[in-house]
C-alpha cells in the first residue's frame, strides 16, 4: 500500500531549505525510498511550507526514515526551520489522476 508522509514547517529562508533539499536528492539518489517529494507554500500562512512525500509503502518509508543519513539531513533542514515540524503519516487507500 502506497504511503505519503506530509511534514508542514515554518522557515524564514525557503531558498536554502531548497537548497538543502536539491543537494539531499543528489547525496541519495542510490539510497533512497521515496519516489516523489512535492513542496508547497500555505498561501493563507506566509512562511509555512507542507513538503509531501511518496514512498511504496509504509515499511519503504521507515526504512527511510531509520537510515542514519537521513536523520543527518533532516537535522540540516530542521535547523533552518522556525520551530518543530508536524508530522502527518498518510496510508493512501486510493488515487487517481483526474
Amino acid at each position: 500500500m502506497p504511503f505519503i508522509q506530509i511534514i508542514e514547517f515554518q522557515t524564514d529562508d525557503i531558498d536554502a531549505f531548497r537548497a538543502e533539499v536539491e543537494k539531499w536528492e543528489a547525496e541519495s539518489a542510490d539510497f533512497r525510498t521515496a519516489t516523489r517529494a512535492t513542496l508547497t507554500a500555505d498561501r493563507d500562512h506566509p512562511g509555512t511550507y507542507l513538503q509531501v512525500v511518496e514512498f511504496p509503502s509504509y515499511d519503504d518509508a521507515m526504512r527511510n526514515s531509520n537510515d542514519p543519513r537521513t536523520t543527518a539531513f533532516s537535522q540540516r533542514l530542521m535547523a533552518l526551520a522556525s520551530g518543530p515540524p508536524a508530522f502527518r503519516n498518510l496510508d493512501v487507500l486510493s488515487s487517481e489522476d483526474l
